[in-house]
């Protein structure tokens, strides 16, 4: 555009008041990418015809627990090539604020259902056969300075031990990590036969359980003939796919949809009031400029053109700085949470809304000052200069 340079001078004469409007613009973005890589991470495989892996959870609620005799069955049923099992240990090292996900489970049946976990060979058989052997993620290792041979200490918050204590120790035989660039190794696996032996209560049971199905295999049919085995029992199933099993999570706390929604709408809501009013500001103060713009030539359409850019070019500057800072702390979060939350990303089309939508905002707050500019006659203006 050839009046850019015009147009830039314009938004910064100004500074303090458009540096606020940019500042309010990023917050806004920075909100919309947080908001919607946890929004997707929800939505995001909840279909579960095109699924690799199932999980199996109490049809009633999540924390309703399974028997154990269940997973031969589901073994058995047609169309099921692995199955393993997992609980949520609910612990916490060293201090309340150090929590992070701790699952009991079979060693050597887990890594076999999750290959793109990276653990050696070695350690992997230590695990195994040690009782109270336990293996983290990288993540967790670097985060604490957790190493191989370390004997470290969780307190449960749910399961107190047979002497009825919460402490519990356990040695560390591996680190594992993951190959896939949206997977997380933030949290800890131990073995479950020695979390079953030395619970107080809840014996003989499992939280949930995770299968994989055979290549060409129909997971919606294997999904829905392992939930009407159980069928009328004391212990219902519901089986879906890993991503709506995260998604259970987020049901204990509402509509998490509905609250993205909600919260996004305010801020934008809020934003357009702002950035309308940074725009009415700069018109006003500008009036005999206007006019003088109008009386060396420019069109009617040029002056509209210039203070619509105006206001565009505040809404791409804040807006990709938030969006720029949000995936940043997408990345950050995606590795803190990804164990309870996988898939946790900004997707491209996410990205694409966010600039329509700068752009978008930019017309609706700039068009009313400037089609006032634009209907300014050249009388008018310099009368109310």
């Amino acid at each position: 555009m050839k009046y850019f340079g015009l147009v830039w001078k314009n938004v910064w004469r100004k500074k303090v008041r458009t540096s606020l409007t940019i500042l309010s613009v990023l917050v806004a973005f920075l909100l919309f990418a947080l908001l919607s890589a946890i929004g997707y991470a929800f939505r995001a495989g909840a279909d579960v015809a095109d699924a690799e892996r199932l999980v199996v959870i109490e049809k009633i609620s999540l924390i309703n627990p399974l028997p154990i005799a269940y997973k031969n069955r589901i073994a058995a049923t047609e169309g099921v090539a692995g199955v393993t099992h997992a609980s949520w240990f609910g612990g916490y090292y060293q201090d309340p604020r150090n929590q992070f996900g701790q699952f009991p489970t079979d060693p050597y049946e887990y890594f076999a259902l999750y290959p793109e976990l990276d653990i050696p060979p070695e350690q992997l058989e230590a695990f195994a056969k040690n009782r109270t052997g336990a293996v983290i993620g990288r993540e967790i290792a670097d985060r604490f300075g957790i190493k191989v041979g370390d004997r470290i200490p969780l307190i449960s918050t749910i399961w107190p031990n047979a002497d009825g204590g919460n402490n519990w120790e356990f040695d560390i035989e591996g680190i594992f990590s993951t190959s896939d660039p949206r997977g997380s190794s933030a949290y800890m696996l131990m073995n479950y036969d020695y979390f079953e032996e030395n619970r107080l209560y809840g014996k003989g049971t499992v939280g949930w359980y995770v299968l994989r199905i055979e290549p060409g295999a129909d997971a919606v049919a294997v999904a829905n003939a392992i939930d009407m085995q159980f069928a009328n029992s004391p212990s219902e199933t519901d089986t879906s796919t890993e991503a709506a099993f995260a998604q259970s999570f987020a049901k204990q706390f509402g509509n998490i949809q509905l609250i993205v929604t909600l919260i996004l709408g305010a801020v934008f809501f809020t934003l357009l009031l702002v950035a309308g009013n940074t725009m009415s500001q700069s018109v006003r103060e500008r009036i005999s400029e206007l006019a003088v713009l109008k009386t060396l030539g420019f069109s009617d359409g040029s002056v509209l053109g210039i203070v619509l850019t105006e206001s565009i070019t505040i809404m791409l500057i804040g807006g990709l700085l938030g969006l720029g800072l949000g995936w940043l702390l997408v990345q950050v979060a995606a590795s803190a949470i990804g164990a309870f939350l996988p898939g946790i990303y900004l997707p491209g089309s996410s990205a694409m809304t966010a600039l329509a939508i700068m752009i978008g905002a930019g017309i609706a707050a700039g068009i009313f000052p400037a089609l006032k500019a634009m209907r300014l006659t050249i009388v008018d203006a310099l009368a109310r200069a």
